[in-house]
């Protein structure tokens, strides 16, 4: 209830109520337009985000079931990671409710495009707000994928560059994890990224147009039953998946590489949520 008193000191149109226990969460998803799940334990060093599945994976089933009794025409949003485990695990609680909808459910992958434009500005003395890198697969390691080749302005790395900072974007959780010596994982930065994703999905409802944002959804586009890609939005969520694009061959074998990791990993959602629910 304190985050709530302090929220609600903040200068804005919001208006903030603070809920308190499993009992009152269906009153506080009642009549919302947009949920956010970033609820969970953090990574700690020498842990990976699968490391966070046992405890997180049940967090993020039992607050979607939740959603699907109190609010379930809502945009869920899914920060809790493993994002590549926790989506599948909430579509399936979904479909069990009989209430899916994958135009509605995302995995939030936005810090991995914030990172990529952040990087990638830095590289090549950019403004980078007018800096855009679009990041496809999941969200994890090797999962993720910057397509720099598709950069906005366009750019151009030596082979060696180009490895380097694809590697820096796929380990950048990593890099904050170790930096903090076990206090912790990305928090403001992924607060940041989230803000965004979210405010894109809300301009869309209100009628904004040409609002692409990458997430992690429900796709046809690989072999991979939810894979991450320029998506853009409308007033129902998920308007059109504008897909991979051309990829560099360099882009494509990072694409094939991630494969067998992302296909576990959403494997590995669908059995705990068919096997608990």
């Amino acid at each position: 209830m304190g985050v709530a008193a302090d929220l609600s000191h903040v200068a804005s149109r919001a208006e903030v109520t603070g809920y308190e226990g499993p009992d009152k969460l269906e009153d506080c998803l009642k009549d919302s337009q947009v949920v956010v799940i970033p609820a969970g334990v953090p990574r700690k060093p020498g842990m990976t985000r699968d490391d966070l599945f046992n405890t997180n994976a049940g967090i993020v089933a039992d607050l979607t079931s939740a959603f699907a009794t109190a609010c379930h025409k809502a945009m869920l949003c899914i920060v809790t990671n493993p994002v590549n485990s926790t989506v599948p695990i909430a579509a399936e609680v979904l479909k069990r409710r009989g209430v899916y909808d994958p135009r509605r459910l995302f995995g939030v992958t936005t810090l991995d495009i914030v990172r990529a434009n952040t990087f990638v500005a830095e590289a090549k003395g950019l403004d980078v707000n007018k800096v855009s890198v679009p990041v496809i697969g999941g969200h994890s390691g090797v999962t993720i994928i910057p397509v720099i080749s598709q950069a906005v302005p366009g750019v151009s790395f030596k082979t060696a560059d180009r490895e380097a900072i694809t590697r820096r974007i796929q380990n950048a959780g990593t890099e904050v994890v170790e930096a903090k010596a076990g206090a912790g994982s990305a928090t403001l930065s992924m607060a940041f990224a989230a803000e965004r994703f979210v405010v894109s999905v809300l301009s869309a409802i209100d009628g904004k147009r040409a609002v692409i944002e990458c997430a992690f959804v429900e796709s046809t586009v690989t072999e991979a039953p939810y894979f991450s890609t320029p998506i853009l939005l409308g007033r129902d969520g998920v308007e059109e998946n504008l897909g991979l694009g051309s990829l560099l061959d360099y882009e494509a074998k990072l694409l094939q590489s991630a494969m067998p990791e992302l296909l576990a990993n959403i494997d590995k959602g669908v059995k705990f949520a068919k096997e608990r629910y």
